[in-house]
């Protein structure tokens, strides 16, 4: 039998009437004016003096679905714990960032107006790192949106890390695996009025998609209290068929050496972004970087695929892209009960770039 886990409890129809969160020590948080409202920027201070931190490249983390800047709070406490510099923004309608009505945020709001709040908070951190070029981390949906970005050619940046990523050549696969792992997903969407929430509209199935059986219940229903109230359907809807120009993307990080640029990081027991479907990614980009070595267009060595070391054994780097898996991790691995190996994994390409 299928536990249907019908509540209207979690849903809201408008912009959230909370004070913001608070946050932990060495978090810091800013607002950043965009032409359609302020949007909000969590920095971690890093550790140490200007000289210890040397010239070291700001992280920049974008959210997924649903999400907001705080489901990054971990990583930036541990990278700025080892004095590196690092942001994560919450586009409009997520995290403390401006809400729009919700309307207007589901049936009106564009993945390219959603890019134009992750683009401000980019150019925004980089000024504020004297024009250092970021290396982009993306969850998810965030991290489709962030392939978007750099096909579109809206920045540079250093690197590259796909944080369980919707792949860019499209989303349907990961969508099945979803109408799969929840049956009844399309009833529940028809008794909740179409609100984009239904799919996590209980703790029982934000765990079931986002995380391992271990992670506790307090930390679930903590999460559960702070997902955006609604979400937009053409952000999701436009990533459902191919969306990047893969050579174009790779094109768009910088300094090309003997190392790896582009990072894809996967949860070991993710339900969404299966391994499968991650493999494909890694083989999407690297089939793209071979390309563009084979035309010169990037004047770089390239390299076979081979294994590395890493925890899970499954870890594997070539032709520009390094594919790692965290053991024990779901879809959200930067916040399961193995987020440590996952953020010591992008350390350690971090250190190569």
């Amino acid at each position: 039998m299928f536990n249907f886990y019908l509540t209207y409890r979690w849903l809201q129809w408008g912009p959230p009437k909370r004070p913001m969160h608070a946050l932990p020590g060495g978090i810091g948080r800013f607002f950043v004016d965009t032409p359609s409202g302020k949007i909000e920027v969590l920095y971690g201070n890093p550790k140490g003096s200007a000289t210890t931190r040397g010239n070291k490249s700001p992280l920049f983390f974008v959210h997924g679905g649903m999400g907001g800047a705080w489901v990054w709070l971990e990583y930036l406490q541990y990278f700025s714990a080892r004095g590196i510099p690092c942001y994560a923004v919450s586009m409009r309608g997520h995290g403390d960032s401006w809400c729009p009505s919700f309307l207007r945020l589901t049936y009106g709001t564009t993945k390219r107006m959603l890019a134009s709040d992750v683009v401000a908070g980019i150019r925004w951190a980089q000024a504020r790192e004297g024009g250092k070029e970021v290396v982009l981390a993306a969850h998810s949906s965030g991290g489709g949106l962030s392939q978007f970005i750099l096909s579109e050619k809206d920045v540079k940046v250093k690197g590259l890390v796909l944080v369980a990523a919707v792949p860019g050549f499209g989303s349907v696969g990961v969508y099945m695996n979803w109408f799969a792992l929840d049956p009844v997903f399309t009833a529940r969407m028809l008794f909740h009025g179409w609100h984009p929430n239904s799919p996590l509209s209980h703790p029982a199935l934000t765990r079931q998609t986002f995380f391992s059986k271990e992670l506790s219940e307090a930390y679930v229903e903590e999460f559960q209290s702070r997902v955006s109230p609604y979400e937009s359907f053409l952000w999701i809807m436009g990533m459902g068929r191919p969306f990047v120009k893969p050579q174009t993307l790779l094109q768009q990080i910088t300094s090309w050496g003997t190392g790896q640029k582009l990072l894809v990081l996967c949860g070991g027991v993710d339900k969404l972004m299966t391994k499968p479907v991650m493999e494909k990614l890694a083989t999407y980009y690297r089939l793209a970087f071979s390309t563009l070595v084979s035309q010169k267009k990037l004047e770089v060595e390239d390299s076979d695929v081979e294994n590395m070391p890493g925890e899970g054994g499954q870890d594997t780097a070539g032709h520009g892209v390094r594919l790692v898996f965290v053991p024990g991790a779901g879809h959200h691995l930067q916040n399961d009960v193995t987020w440590e190996v996952g953020a010591g994994k992008l350390l350690a390409f971090y250190q190569q770039l």
